[in-house]
């Protein structure tokens, strides 16, 4: 699949199970937007989740390539439903990175087999300013793991892409937010305010 197609597919797909909400938010940084992107609600459509797999997994071979990594880590909460099927479909390991660690069993923040040298692919559903990832790489290195880039479907354009760079990780990802809401504006589904809205912010940051 061409990227352009796999940017109109995506955008056709969020707009079919309603992800885009406009209003009031409060993000996973602290900050307040006037629209949030709903990934958690994927899996709930079986037809959905299984074609945003598919394009995480053609994102993944086109962009990293499959001899790229060893393992595949999904980053909680959203990142793990899709990292887990992308890991199944390219017949890599699966790991996944706790918030915090345990306060019982290993201990640890890195659930899995993760061995010293080996290169973990991070997957998550989308970026703001990188937080998430850069503590789910801060905790893969702690235990002797490589991270070098990082995937998601969807950019916000809030710096965290240079952020991650910052830290030696190279993003991957669908598509941003200003492409979204212009295909979607483009088919007539958000108003001109509401692309006016998302751009503003985009622009603001």
């Amino acid at each position: 699949m061409e990227t352009t197609e796999m940017k109109n597919e995506l955008g056709k797909i969020l707009n079919r199970i309603g992800a885009l909400k406009f209003g009031t938010f409060k993000l996973t940084s602290g900050e307040i937007s006037p629209y949030y992107m709903d990934l958690r609600i994927v899996p709930s459509f079986p037809e959905a989740f299984r074609q945003i797999c598919d394009l995480y997994i053609e994102l993944i071979k086109s962009d990293v390539g499959a001899d790229g990594f060893d393992k595949i880590a999904g980053i909680p909460t959203a990142g793990i439903s899709f990292a887990s099927i992308a890991a199944y479909h390219l017949k890599k390991p699966f790991l996944y990175v706790r918030t915090a660690e345990r306060q019982h069993g290993r201990g640890r923040r890195v659930e899995g087999i993760l061995l010293p040298g080996q290169r973990v692919l991070l997957m998550d559903d989308l970026i703001t300013k990188g937080g998430s990832i850069l503590k789910a790489a801060e905790a893969v290195r702690s235990e002797g793991g490589v991270v070098t880039d990082a995937v998601v479907l969807i950019d916000r354009e809030e710096n965290g892409k240079q952020n991650l760079a910052e830290d030696g990780i190279k993003l991957h990802y669908v598509l941003t937010t200003s492409e979204l809401a212009r295909k979607l504006h483009d088919m007539e589904i958000i108003t001109k305010e509401q692309l006016g809205t998302i751009l503003k912010r985009v622009k603001q940051k």
